[in-house]
């Protein structure tokens, strides 16, 4: 079955910025995880599909050789494959930098390495989604991802019953895993077709996973959350990823954080921002309102008479955790004054007469009276 075009996958277009590829992948993530779609086999392809897509496209060198290429440019021999392909830092693919190492030595004498068992496995993403109270106490979370483990019937060897004996160094590359051709002036390298860069073949493959050294399970793993996380924080588990081929070393998982907005709080960094209302009264004669803190606690705060909306008085201290750190933020508690609705006769007349002595008196309402000031002035120089 043909593979989709990564852009459809994610739902993007082809000028789609970082930013617009990382919220199409987060919604899609969130719709597709196995946690939300237990036995679900399609959701599962789903987002095996949609990870494949993002980390191509969030790469601008693999999502530019993508651009050009399409899928060949990550299929064996594309330009994108190869012995260091975008990992070593060379546009053009593994064979042109196999043709400079040759022609000119390995920078420095150094280099990437060569030869032995490859078959790495691959790294994994998942996402996790938590409470902003938890993202300010740090928590543990359980994740559930559809991955290769190593097969337990030849314990991740690949032969029969898990013997080594069954395991035998690959006659085409002799162990190297690669295998080089003479192309005119060049020396070109290639991945051996015989063992799959593997480097080993095996003499009587495992029935249970045909050889390969893994099979397909699900795993669930715990993951801490240190306090202070922001929305979009990854997380690396070394060695959580795919297992890798045949006892090779197993890759890494990543886990992205996305922590829900809250009903009350709004976080900024290491502040939090809490919005009052005020009845009108209680700003004009001031007072105490009591507020929670991110904490669970409770802040008493002192209210001016005279307060406006927009007003806003600080907390310190009462903030967001900083990651790794025992500081934390400020609260900034920002105030709104609310306008009486569904009045009583009785409280309507005594509005009405407040309105008449405040007109009659001026002085209580200093900003809407120097306002309509400058407006007279404005109309007086128009001649109106």
């Amino acid at each position: 079955m043909a593979k989709r075009d990564y852009y459809e996958v994610l739902g993007v277009g082809r000028d789609a910025s970082e930013e617009d590829l990382k919220k199409a992948y987060r919604k899609l993530a969130m719709k597709w995880h196995p946690d939300r779609n237990q036995g679900d086999k399609e959701a599962e392809a789903k987002f095996k599909e949609l990870n494949e897509a993002y980390d191509v496209l969030k790469d601008a060198e693999k999502r530019a050789a993508y651009d050009r290429f399409g899928h060949a440019a990550f299929e064996q021999g594309g330009p994108g494959q190869g012995g260091g392909g975008f990992g070593g830092g060379n546009p053009f693919g593994g064979a042109f930098e196999d043709i400079f190492e040759e022609m000119f030595g390995r920078f420095g004498g150094g280099g990437r390495g060569r030869g032995g068992a490859t078959g790495r496995g691959a790294d994994l993403r998942t996402q996790i989604e938590i409470g902003l109270e938890e993202a300010f106490a740090g928590t543990k979370a359980s994740v559930r991802i559809p991955t290769s483990v190593a097969c337990e019937a030849c314990k991740g060897v690949g032969a029969e019953g898990g013997a080594s004996s069954g395991v035998q160094t690959c006659s085409g590359c002799g162990g190297a895993g690669k295998v080089r051709a003479q192309q005119g002036f060049f020396l070109i390298e290639r991945t051996c077709p015989t063992c799959g860069g593997s480097g080993r073949t095996i003499k009587n493959p495992c029935k249970v996973c045909q050889g390969a050294g893994r099979v397909q399970r699900d795993r669930t793993l715990n993951v801490s959350i240190p306090p202070g996380v922001e929305d979009g924080t990854r997380i690396r588990l070394a060695g959580e990823g795919e297992a890798g081929l045949r006892g090779a070393p197993a890759g890494d998982l990543y886990v992205d954080v996305a922590v829900r907005p809250h009903p009350i709080f709004q976080r900024d960094g290491a502040n939090i921002y809490i919005r009052v209302p005020l009845r009108m009264t209680q700003a004009a004669l001031g007072g105490h309102v009591e507020v929670p803190s991110i904490d669970g606690g409770r802040a008493r705060v002192t209210i001016p008479a005279g307060s406006q909306t927009g007003d806003q008085f600080r907390l310190r201290g009462k903030g967001f955790s900083v990651l790794r750190s025992a500081a934390r933020g400020d609260m900034y508690v920002q105030v709104s004054v609310e306008t009486p609705q569904n009045l009583t006769p009785k409280q309507r007349e005594l509005l009405e007469q407040f309105e008449a002595e405040a007109v009659k008196g001026g002085k209580t309402h200093p900003e809407s009276e120097g306002f309509f000031a400058k407006v007279k002035e404005f109309w007086d120089g128009l001649g109106r």
